[in-house]
């Protein structure tokens, strides 16, 4: 009888072996991302926060566009063509530096640019994609309204014919990337149904002012898009799809995107906590050796590994063209609340240290709220489930 292997030594960076999952291409991804963030945004990351901008955006985009995390797992021009699960890997990485820097590249990927890519003629996708994926140009993606969030279908933005061209008027909210977009892609109502448009942000009549007194994604552009008789030729309309369906497709894919980086901000958290509880000493000891703080640390782990392994189910299915929109609803709504209860569950371990810039605790928790809503609220998601497991529609 042959001796048992021996065991590799137990990683708290990685308890359940999930690397094991991982090739090393997947593996060369994410080691990358990490180094740009720890090199380039953690430095200067609090900074940001307090003082509300993200100064140099252009030129982390150009830096995101040569690394090839914008229109990631875009096929061509331009595009890197990676699978979903090296994205997703991205994803975490750039939201455990912040969610800003993954919102930046969510909304100019899996938003503006899939929107393009899927939806838009074969100029468009010339005129607009190898731009926005070296990052020289900003995109951003205009359907929330002032008045309508949850219920896309209520929109009053509208886009009449006048001759050969549409004719735009509307007010959108809270939008990622707005005031520095080369290109935004807004939706609106129309006489044939609700329709996408490549909008130069240079058209008159267009303007974005960046929206201010943000307590939630602070190192992020915000933006109102206002939209006073944009006049646009006929060949700025999306002309692949009519309807929801259009905006609502981009949506998931960006949802799955949420998915993994929720889970970015969750290991730093954790990792700021199980650091702090083996140094903080009270009692003559480390905080870290109490059965309190114990439990809370293997709470904390198992939630945050459980999590990472949904995203990367989710994402061999993407990869495998199985994925469904509501097993992205299953992974938004679980990765993101789980996220959140991670954040402050490690702010208590670090007691009035977690409330400090010095560490990244509350800054991730704040960031989350604005996550948990974005993309898709906890209710509706639930909604979404549970329509899915009764076949019976509780929306309306």
């Amino acid at each position: 009888m042959s001796a048992p292997a021996k065991l590799p030594p137990f990683d708290p960076g990685d308890p359940i072996g999930i690397d094991d999952l991982l090739d090393p291409e997947e593996l060369a991804v994410r080691d990358t991302v990490r180094a740009w963030a720890a090199d380039r945004v953690l430095p200067h990351i609090a900074q940001w926060y307090e003082s509300g901008e993200l100064p140099g955006i252009r030129e982390l985009a150009r830096e995101l566009g040569s690394l090839g995390a914008l229109g990631m797992t875009l096929d061509g021009y331009g595009c890197a063509g990676a699978s979903a699960v090296q994205y997703g890997l991205a994803c975490l990485e750039l939201e455990a530096a912040d969610s800003g820097i993954r919102s930046l590249v969510s909304v100019q990927g899996s938003l503006a640019m899939y929107a393009i890519h899927t939806y838009g003629s074969e100029e468009q996708k010339q005129r607009w994609l190898p731009s926005m994926a070296a990052g020289e140009t900003i995109g951003c993606f205009g359907l929330t309204e002032p008045d309508v969030g949850s219920d896309p279908a209520a929109m009053r933005t509208h886009a009449k014919k006048d001759g050969t061209d549409w004719v735009l008027s509307g007010r959108k909210m809270w939008i990622t990337n707005g005031s520095v977009a080369g290109v935004a892609v807004v939706w609106a109502r129309t006489d044939e149904g609700v329709r996408g448009f490549a909008v130069p942000t240079d058209t008159p009549g267009f303007s974005a002012p960046e929206i201010k007194h943000k307590w939630s994604l602070r190192a992020s552009v915000t933006s109102e898009l206002v939209l006073d008789d944009v006049r646009l030729p006929a060949d700025a309309v999306l002309p692949g799809v009519t309807g929801l369906k259009g905006p609502l497709g981009c949506l998931s894919h960006a949802r799955y995107g949420i998915v993994w980086g929720a889970m970015g901000a969750a290991r730093s958290s954790f990792e700021a906590a199980l650091e702090y509880a083996r140094t903080r000493e009270q009692f003559g000891r480390p905080v870290g050796g109490f059965q309190l703080t114990q439990a809370k640390l293997a709470d904390m782990a198992l939630e945050l590994h459980k999590g990472i392994l949904l995203a990367h189910h989710l994402g061999r299915r993407l990869d495998a063209g199985r994925l469904r929109p509501e097993q992205v609803s299953f992974g938004k709504l679980n990765n993101v609340r789980e996220a959140i209860d991670i954040c402050r569950t490690a702010r208590t371990i670090l007691g009035a240290n977690g409330i400090s810039l010095e560490y990244p605790v509350m800054r991730h928790a704040g960031n989350l709220e604005s996550v948990l809503t974005y993309e898709g609220t906890v209710e509706m998601h639930q909604l979404v489930l549970g329509k899915a497991l009764t076949g019976l529609d509780a929306f309306r």
